[in-house]
């Protein structure tokens, strides 16, 4: 009766400890992501400076990410995933601790750009080692708990962080710091390194080591030409999806909305995942992956498209409903299929580039719908999103299936050849999936 009572939900049963402790760190490093929503308000209350400087220095935050997803994606694949997580944790820790005790204006700029980088250069190590250790049929799953552990812990964080201000933004910089730092302790005593190694790749096999597959029985990987355009049209949804920070608090304002009703609209944004991911995530395992997409993809757009006609706070309430059901479904299976992708003993390197799609996005998605909302207007700007997200919905599904037809192509000359056939789970049947934000 008491094991019952304190068994795991069905869709959180069967996964390894590794998976846990790594996503364990996950939920609090984004418990304590105290600083990025106040990083603006305390350079301009805090130390006085101007709105563009404060700008300028959130904008550093993205840039450092561009290169910390890169340069993590190399480090991961080279001195290992352990590492790079911890050596990342502790230098985004450095840079909250700068921020938070520095004055000077380039102080404040180098530290925010070391943060970034610190931070964006866990994820790629961090997705790779859980690609390492969860099997394929139960990653979509997997990686749909580490999704929902990022957007309730940024929910929660959001929360304290207004609580947390009270007290001056020095010790709210520093207790960011200081779970960041959490994270890289549990990294370091209790997450081992999963990086494949060819090795001892036989010896591996027969002992059961997770990741740890000879070359020769990795699946077919695509054309590296092909992960770019994979990668590309992340970035175009990415992008679209900015928009829910940049161009529509200010359609809302400018149609006579309170700045307290966005926040509202945003608040049912992150309660829907927090209450659905899990369930949808579920609910689509096994499906196939390509469809997963292109409905995300047709949601999210379709929703940010429906902007267009919303006049009144329910309306653009539905509009939210739409498009978080379509991020619901895209951002956890477009990270899976970023994994797939990927050759195993490259695997850090091409999620390092998928990252950077995520970390371009934010200034990109900004950037465009300002332009588009200054010249032609929010009835140019939500169509463009309409049509952008339905693209990459219908592109990222056909690579899904262009991959499917490689790895069979490739299992049908190994048989050819008097081997046996690989059988990992074809890409289009929905079993082995990743999310794409799993660090700050």
């Amino acid at each position: 009766m008491k094991s019952k009572m304190f068994a795991l939900p069905v869709g959180a049963r069967g996964l390894p400890a590794t998976f846990w402790w790594i996503w364990a760190s996950i939920l609090v490093n984004w418990l304590g992501a105290f600083a990025g929503p106040m990083l603006a308000i305390s350079l301009t209350e805090g130390h006085g400076h101007s709105l563009s400087y404060a700008g300028f220095v959130v904008s550093l935050l993205g840039a450092g990410a561009v290169a910390g997803s890169a340069v993590g994606g190399v480090l991961a694949d080279r001195i290992g995933r352990r590492a790079t997580m911890f050596a990342g944790h502790c230098f985004t820790a450095a840079g909250m601790v700068a921020l938070g005790l520095c004055q000077g204006r380039w102080a404040l700029a180098v530290a925010a750009l070391a943060a970034g980088f610190g931070a964006a250069s866990v994820r790629p190590a961090a997705q790779a080692a859980l690609a390492d250790v969860v099997a394929a049929r139960d990653r979509q799953r997997a990686f749909g708990l580490n999704y929902w552990a990022v957007n309730t812990g940024t929910a929660v964080s959001a929360a304290l962080a207004g609580l947390l201000v009270g007290y001056g933004y020095t010790p709210l910089f520093l207790a960011d710091a200081a779970t960041t730092l959490v994270c890289a302790v549990v990294v370091l005593v209790k997450v081992p390194e999963t990086r494949p190694e060819p090795a001892r790749g036989a010896a591996g096999a027969r002992h059961g080591e997770p990741g740890s597959a000879p070359p020769s029985a990795e699946p077919a990987s695509p054309p590296f030409a092909l992960f770019v355009v994979f990668v590309l049209l992340v970035l175009v949804f990415g992008s679209v999806y900015e928009q829910k920070a940049a161009a529509l608090p200010v359609v809302m304002v400018q149609d006579g909305h309170a700045p307290a009703v966005f926040g509202l609209l945003m608040s049912l944004n992150a309660l829907l995942i927090v209450f659905l991911q899990l369930p949808l995530t579920r609910l689509v395992q096994g499906r196939s992956r390509a469809l997963v997409l292109l409905a995300g993809g047709v949601l999210a757009g379709g929703g940010f498209g429906l902007t267009a006609a919303a006049d009144s706070t329910a309306a653009f309430a539905f509009t939210v409903v739409v498009w978080t059901f379509g991020e619901m479904l895209f951002a956890p299976t477009v990270g899976a299929v970023a994994v797939e992708l990927a050759p195993v003993h490259r695997r850090g390197r091409y999620l390092g580039l998928y990252g950077a799609a995520w970390s371009g996005a934010a200034f990109v998605g900004p950037a465009g719908g300002g332009r588009l909302l200054d010249h032609w207007g929010p009835g140019a700007l939500w169509p463009v999103c309409a049509l952008a997200g339905a693209a990459a919905g219908a592109g990222c599904a056909l690579i899904v299936r262009r991959h499917t037809h490689l790895r069979a192509a490739a299992a049908v000359r190994e048989g050819d050849g008097g081997s046996p056939p690989p059988t990992p789970a074809p890409a289009g049947s929905g079993r082995g999936t990743a999310p794409e934000r799993i660090s700050k």
